[in-house]
């Protein structure tokens, strides 16, 4: 039996998701999904754009061909490796791409902000591993040596009698910007919403490396969460397995105190 491709590749404007992790939104898509290795995603709404069948690509929507970006998610489709292998070039990243359009939009200014924050901009990789699902049955998205870290956090937990669940983990430039949109819709003020979220292009989950981190029946991304086992759990032993919490209290970069987050590093310098 094949086994299922567990990758997403990742473009500037469209994803190319494993269809068999999509959701479909009608019984014509249901029939579609059902045969076809990928879906085109466009990234800023999520419409599905085309789907790769056995007997070439079937349109999901009227001229998908002209959608921005849609040539360098063709080619990405085109060189696609066999689903038994990861894609020889696991760490590329994408180039930075409309972070001045983003940001202009929230009336941020790149330069500024990045000084004031001491924040980097962070490139989206070119693909990713799934390393699981998060709380909401959704598709986690990691970098594939963050994706098995994660998985190995997640076990020794396990073990010591400790559930942590993933609460979100890889999210586009589009999606943080979506983030913004959301709750400037409910009132918020963007300085208000930077406090807990960077700005568009400076998130560490646009790198696939970090990942906010719950326990059962705890509301997720709250400060609470520092009174659970799970982060007493992660305070004592994240550390050895490569993680480490980005925003303790009195950080320097203006963000609130944030137990949930965490970033993989790469593995210990003592590790083997």
């Amino acid at each position: 039996m094949q086994r299922r491709r567990d990758t997403l590749l990742n473009t500037a404007e469209v994803e190319l998701w494993p269809a068999w992790l999509l959701r479909a939104r009608g019984n014509l898509d249901a029939r579609i999904l059902a045969r076809a290795a990928h879906v085109l995603r466009r990234k800023h709404d999520g419409r599905y754009l085309a789907a790769d069948l056995p007997e070439g690509l079937m349109p999901l929507v009227p001229r998908w061909q002209h959608a921005a970006g849609i040539g360098p998610a063709l080619d990405a489709l085109q060189d696609l490796p066999s689903p038994m292998r990861a894609p020889a070039a696991a760490d590329a990243v994408l180039p930075l791409h409309r972070i001045e359009e983003r940001l202009h939009s929230l009336d941020i200014d790149a330069d500024d902000y990045a000084a004031r924050t001491g924040l980097a901009l962070v490139a989206e990789p070119a693909a990713l591993a799934l390393a699981g699902f998060d709380r909401y049955r959704r598709p986690l998205w990691l970098r594939r040596d963050a994706a098995r870290a994660w998985q190995r956090l997640q076990a020794a937990a396990r073990a010591g009698g400790v559930v942590l669940e993933a609460i979100s983990g890889y999210r586009s430039h589009d999606y943080q910007l979506g983030i913004f949109a959301r709750k400037r819709a409910r009132g918020l003020r963007v300085d208000e919403i930077l406090t807990v979220n960077a700005a568009p292009g400076f998130s560490e989950h646009h790198g696939g490396q970090a990942l906010d981190i719950g326990a059962p029946g705890e509301p997720p991304a709250e400060a609470t969460f520092e009174a659970t086992p799970a982060f007493a759990w992660l305070a004592a032993n994240a550390g050895a397995h490569g993680f480490h919490m980005s925003y303790p209290r009195d950080n320097p970069h203006g963000i609130v105190y944030e137990p949930w987050h965490w970033r993989f590093d790469g593995p210990p310098a003592n590790a083997a």
